[in-house]
């Protein structure tokens, strides 16, 4: 493999669906799965084709009970191209794919760099005769309305006719998730076809409840090899063009598909169909497309510059490329959440959690649009939170754990073990830190972009409604002194109550109550910082009473922290639980990351046990700087040092079964502060946790894209200790043995592609540009200025060198 490529060798129906997933390709608008377009959908292969936003809501019956569940769904399938030998004198051969026993050789190229899937596969009939077929595939990175493929063919000891069937496939459903199989999951309805101007066929169709319009347009054409014959077939729910090309021995032909699909989401268009088509027949041939599609990649890259070395470096590569298919500058059109599974697959039904806590804090310094327009999606949902609040008998807003179409909680009432088959209550709703996730988002942002006007306006209204739920969910306890937010769940999800209990929840999540505190610090801090007239229309609109700011203060500094041991505790009662035999449950089971199912297939709980599934009370330190995280403490009335953090980092450490991929990427970057030599084993778990597919069977029905993101932020800020923040960029370089050298590109203010080259003991900061503001950088305490147009080299701490080489610009 390249540097800017990933290959797949031979054929493994087994991998099939992982390599679909690793080989989709979209452009923040629309994805498709890299699955090949001989097949449809079944056990080996399932291409998946989805748009960003594009939901539907279906009722299932399960377990004797009605349960409602959204869906980003599974639109008509633009790929199928399925084809055949028809020698001279012979009758025609079967159809071909790659399942059958004629495949002789099979390889999947994707290119990131250029944004393109090339497969290449090789059949010999029983008379040994060839048909190579070499197929290139884009969707447009420039014009996100359109996608198309090349396919060649050449014949080899042999002459006549390849016979091509082109088409749109409307019996789609959304099955891509087994444990998913009992529930309903034909999303479309009202599927129509039809052909127009003799090479182009059209499907329109309709989702059953959301009633969004899907139309799709298929140009086929040869592009070489002769023009070949065209005959359209219709049918209710699928459309196809059947081509005939002669072809000699030893000469190729070519066969070009291009397609437009829209959805009456989109703006500026009457309908969906007469935009599908008219886009469709208007799209350029093949190679201008293609051009213009890998000017808009390089673009795209330029903006987004990490150069890692090694094979490091190209798995980051490829994270950061199906980041950017996921979340492109498109995406700053759209109203659009971060789906967990990226627009890869149909795990977590698409829903946006708090995965963009992982994904911001990267696209903040490369995309600032595309982070202000995500803020966007969760601001325009801020309603749907406060009217959530005030069902619950709340104030402010309570941002749903799981949400998607219109901000409704979307979290599953159910979930099946499929370990034991039984459906189990799932309480997950009750992690209501989802809302300390946003508010910290948009603080982020705005420390990075110096967007003052989000922050004053739309920010400001998101972060003091979410402090007001805060304030509100707080109840004072005389035996403590203390304020206590209970009934909640963790970042760890395995314990969702306590043993025995009746009702689920848990009382004072430390993570819930730490990251509740910052909330309600910086909503304090804005408030005393807006210009007085900002503030009083804010005040108005939220109907906020001039004392709730310093109610916020008193509440920032005694929520409640529970401790044991010394340790600080996930939640109040966790030191009392019992401890799991891991050496046991590991001899006995191997992979114990899914412990929670293993336990409830043997009729127990995890909840009983000092076990977490993930990072929970280590996610403070995934959040905040050591300096900020042990100032948060203080602020609370208690010492976090680095000896009791290390002792709290070690104690978790051990008991933390990494059944979520974000485990390890958390584990990693706390490391890397204070255990370095620990840090890259769970570092190279985050890198290769999708490419491995660790979580086993997962990736195969979507990208994990927090991890994927998180992976990026690791080197980025993580290693780097880069901050924005007090209108300087900050930095706490502690680089790894395995990653000592690496370079980072970052937009900060005003400034784009400032350069960050990092070095075992220096770092150099780069600022291109002939004007503007100097770029304040503060690193060991010291303060330094690097004017547009210069670069500084500057010596890490303890590291003092020579001194700084002269300006200049970038090197190599």
């Amino acid at each position: 493999m390249g540097a800017w490529s990933w290959t797949y060798e031979g054929y493994d129906p087994e991998s099939e669906r992982l390599r679909e997933a690793l080989c989709t390709l979209g452009n923040g608008y629309l994805a498709t799965r890299g699955a090949v377009s001989e097949t449809s959908s079944g056990p080996v292969h399932y291409p998946g084709t989805y748009v960003a936003g594009c939901y539907n809501r279906l009722v299932s019956t399960v377990a004797g009970r009605r349960i409602e569940n959204e869906d980003l769904v599974n639109l008509p399938d633009w790929l199928p191209l399925r084809y055949r030998m028809c020698p001279e004198g012979a009758e025609p051969g079967p159809w071909l794919s790659p399942d059958r026993a004629e495949l002789t050789g099979h390889r999947r190229t994707l290119d990131l760099r250029r944004g393109t899937l090339v497969i290449r596969s090789v059949y010999e009939d029983d008379a040994g005769r060839r048909l190579t077929v070499e197929q290139c595939r884009l969707v447009h990175m420039g014009e996100p309305h359109l996608a198309a493929q090349r396919t060649s063919f050449t014949a080899e000891g042999w002459a006549g006719r390849v016979e091509v069937e082109s088409g749109l496939d409307g019996e789609v459903r959304n099955a891509g998730v087994e444990r998913y199989r009992d529930l309903a999951n034909r999303h479309l309805t009202g599927v129509r076809t039809g052909a127009e101007h003799g090479d182009t066929l059209w499907l329109r169709c309709r989702t059953v409840s959301s009633d969004i319009g899907i139309a799709l347009a298929a140009r086929t054409r040869a592009a070489s090899g002769g023009s070949g014959t065209a005959t359209a077939r219709l049918t209710e729910r699928r459309a196809s063009h059947t081509l005939v090309l002669p072809v000699a021995d030893g000469e190729s032909v070519t066969v070009d598909k291009t397609v437009a699909l829209y959805t009456s989401r989109d703006p500026a268009i009457s309908d969906p169909l007469s935009a599908a088509v008219g886009e469709a027949r208007r799209a350029p041939a093949f190679a201008p497309l293609l051009a213009s599609h890998r000017r808009a990649w390089a673009d795209i890259w330029r903006r987004a510059a990490l150069d890692v070395p090694g094979e490091a470096g190209r798995i980051l590569r490829l994270h950061l490329f199906h980041v950017l298919q996921t979340l492109s500058p498109h995406t700053a059109e759209l109203d659009a959440g971060v789906p967990a599974r990226g627009l890869h697959g149909e795990a977590y039904r698409g829903h946006v959690f708090w995965d963009e806590l992982f994904v911001l804090p990267f696209l903040n310094l490369h995309f600032p649009e595309v982070s202000r327009a995500l803020l966007g999606y969760r601001h325009r949902r801020l309603p749907a939170a406060c009217r959530a609040a005030r069902e619950a008998g709340h104030t402010g807003a309570m941002y749903p754990w799981q949400s998607g179409s219109d901000g409704r909680e979307e979290s599953q009432e159910l979930h099946l073990n499929p370990l034991s088959g039984r459906w189990i209550a799932d309480h997950s709703r009750l992690q209501h830190h989802v809302g300390s996730a946003v508010a910290y988002n948009v603080w982020q942002y705005c420390q990075a972009s110096g967007d003052v006007e989000f922050l004053h306006t739309k920010g400001a209204e998101t972060l003091l409604q979410i402090a007001r739920f805060w304030a509100s969910r707080a109840v004072w306890d005389p035996s403590l002194a203390r304020y206590r937010i209970r009934g909640v769940m963790g970042p760890d999800e395995y314990h969702d109550g306590y043993p025995g209990a009746s009702a689920p929840g848990l009382d004072d999540n430390a993570y819930t109550n730490v990251t509740a505190a910052w909330v309600l610090t910086r909503a304090r801090e804005l408030c005393g910082a807006l210009p007085a007239p900002c503030r009083r229309r804010l005040f108005e609109r939220l109907g906020l009473d001039r004392d709730e700011p310093d109610r916020w203060e008193d509440l920032s500094r005694t929520l409640h922290v529970p401790f044991h041991q010394g340790i600080v505790s996930q939640f109040e009662g966790y030191g009392d639980l019992a401890e799991l035999d891991w050496a046991g449950y590991r001899e006995r089971y191997g992979d114990i990351r899914r412990l929670d199912r293993i336990l409830e297939a043997e009729g127990d709980t995890v909840n009983r046990y000092r076990a977490s599934k993930q990072a929970d009370v280590l996610m403070l330190g995934y959040l905040f700087s050591p300096g900020e995280l042990a100032g948060l403490f203080r602020r609370l009335g208690h010492r976090l040092d680095d000896d009791s953090w290390r002792t709290t980092v070690d104690y978790y450490e051990r008991r933390t079964s990494h059944g979520s991929t974000l485990s390890a990427l958390v584990h990693g970057w706390v490391l890397a502060r204070i255990h370095r030599e620990e840090a890259w084993t769970y570092a190279k778990e985050a890198l290769i946790g999708d490419v491995a597919d660790v979580q086993g069977g997962t990736t195969a029905e979507g990208i994990h894209l927090g991890a994927m993101a998180g992976t990026l932020d690791f080197v980025q800020r993580g290693l780097t200790g880069l901050e924005t923040r007090e209108n300087a960029v900050w930095l706490d370089p502690a680089p790894l043995p395995q990653l000592s050298k690496f370079r980072v590109g970052i937009r900060y203010r005003n400034h784009w592609e400032v350069d960050l080259r990092i070095r075992a003991e220096r770092v150099r900061v780069f600022v291109p540009g002939e004007d503007g503001e100097p770029v304040r950088v503060m690193l060991g305490g010291r303060a330094h200025t690097v004017a547009p147009g210069t670069a500084r080299w500057l010596d890490l701490p303890g590291h003092a060198g020579p001194g700084p080489g002269p300006p200049g610009p970038p090197g190599p």
